[in-house]
């Protein structure tokens, strides 16, 4: 997992990551691919959606750019700073025509849907403009970008879940593997893009999930993380039309036969098999139900981590961002998974800067912080979005100087709290999930303990995939160091 993170931390561990499945020393593809994605890990997702598709039209990848006939970036527009990046490397692409004139490039997924005007405007920056919703389309869009015209699909969609694609894993390590149960967000964040780019929440069927996670099994993999905006509102309801599932208000799964929670589908997975670890995200602190929370409790191989954003530790603020619960509610949330699940791992999200935001919203922000002792936090100063609520409400008055500051003092603070944390830990033994070399060190091996915490551990006989029991010697901030004990 990743560390404590500021927001160029984020972008440099999380952007910018090249993708190229199934590339040999001989490809027997004609024409060749390059992906880039940036952002959430729906995502890097996504992205192996995409590769899929291309795959079974012909396309195989390559390593490069350089080597590409088609380039694709999939976008993030949750920040200014993630697009800036976007448009840099695609003016870099631009430069390949010189030498390759045939090259096509296109943008793929949230930026695309949010800046589609402005891509068709400027003319020498992309032949291709593809929404989240449209991959299927990309055979289509490419022959007509061949032909010289600018190639666009942005339709959203209220039933595409993309249930039949056999996503192909891009430079997988073969253990971890995300697999997406729904698409699309019906809550309406004042701060947030993702329900104007990716549409409405719909779930996907709730077989398809569960063959996949088996495929990955027999092929190998031990660990699947469940993806989706807010994945504690899935919800499948066999004898409805997919597009209906996106009603503000469906009826509860028990009363539907046949239907299917989130609670009910954690277990289906979890019962694949219990060498089968299983992860989820995002939660939204509305929506995870004391169903989920024993669910977690009951089964081994659900692990003990959980991802609950809280946004701002200031009730006043929380509503201008319409998260819908305030501090109090949050606090107790907290406290119910830590009487349900003890010794649960717990992460969040945090936006210092928002509009109006008061030194007094701050310190309740770092006071919440103090409260829930967070094992691993994402924080970012607000970064206004264009046709979001906040940007068409409010007036982003706060100084970026201010925004950076507070940021600062709250990173400062998280570190002292996840040193703390990893500190606890030294002495204790842990089942780890290997997933491959240490990215410092080949002669050692890191994976993940149940509460996702990265463990360094001499590599021995081990190898990427197995289970081993660790004793945990030392520490820092963000990594455990250990000594295996033997394999679980």
């Amino acid at each position: 997992m990743l560390e404590t993170l500021t927001n160029k931390e984020h972008d440099e561990a999380r952007q910018g990551e090249a993708y190229a499945p199934f590339v040999n020393e001989i490809n027997p593809y004609k024409k060749h691919f390059y992906i880039e994605s940036y952002g959430c890990a729906m995502n890097f997702a996504d992205s192996e959606v995409v590769a899929s598709i291309l795959n079974n039209n012909g396309f195989g990848a390559t390593k490069t750019a350089e080597t590409a006939d088609l380039i694709f970036i999939n976008t993030c527009s949750i920040r200014d700073k993630a697009e800036q990046t976007v448009r840099k490397r695609l003016t870099e692409f631009r430069k390949l025509k010189k030498n390759n004139p045939g090259l096509l490039v296109g943008v793929l997924g949230c930026m695309a849907e949010r800046l589609k005007a402005q891509f068709l405007e400027e003319e020498k920056l992309v032949d291709m403009v593809i929404g989240p919703d449209a991959y299927r389309t990309l055979p289509g869009l490419i022959e007509e970008a061949e032909t010289g015209q600018k190639a666009v699909n942005v339709l959203l969609s209220r039933d595409e879940t993309y249930a039949d694609i056999a996503p192909i894993r891009l430079n997988s390590n073969g253990v971890t593997a995300f697999v997406s149960i729904m698409r699309g967000c019906n809550n309406m964040c004042s701060f947030c893009v993702v329900p104007f780019t990716r549409g409405r929440e719909r779930s996907r069927d709730a077989e398809s999930i569960i063959n996949e996670c088996k495929e990955l099994f027999e092929q190998g993999y031990r660990e699947v993380t469940l993806l989706g905006q807010n994945v504690d509102s899935y919800q499948w309801i066999p004898s409805h039309n997919p597009s209906s599932q996106s009603s503000t208000f469906p009826p509860p799964p028990g009363e539907i036969e046949g239907a299917v929670s989130f609670a009910m589908l954690m277990e289906k997975v979890a019962l694949i098999s219990p060498l089968l670890r299983v992860r989820f995200s995002t939660s939204h602190p509305k929506d995870i139900t004391d169903d989920v929370l024993f669910t977690i409790a009951k089964y081994k191989n659900i692990c003990n981590y959980i991802h609950l954003p809280v946004q701002s530790g200031s009730s006043r603020v929380l509503q201008l961002m319409n998260r819908t619960y305030s501090r109090e509610w949050y606090i107790a949330k907290v406290n119910r998974i830590k009487e349900i699940i003890p010794d649960c791992g717990l992460s969040t999200d945090m936006i210092t800067g928002f509009c109006t935001e008061t030194e007094e919203d701050h310190q309740e922000s770092l006071s919440l912080m103090r409260y829930c002792q967070y094992d691993l936090a994402y924080m970012y100063f607000y970064s206004e979005r264009p046709g979001t609520l906040a940007a068409r409400r409010f007036k982003d008055d706060i100084p970026e100087e201010v925004k950076k500051r507070r940021l600062q003092e709250m990173i400062d603070l998280h570190r002292i709290q996840s040193l703390h944390s990893m500190q606890r830990d030294v002495g204790k033994t842990f089942k780890v999930l290997i997933e491959g070399s240490s990215k410092k060190d080949e002669n050692e091996l890191q994976g993940r303990t149940d509460h996702n915490k990265v463990v360094i551990f001499p590599k021995g006989n081990l190898k990427k995939g197995d289970y081993v029991t660790v004793k945990i010697d030392r520490c820092t901030a963000g990594t455990l160091f250990g000594t295996p004990i033997k394999t679980a």
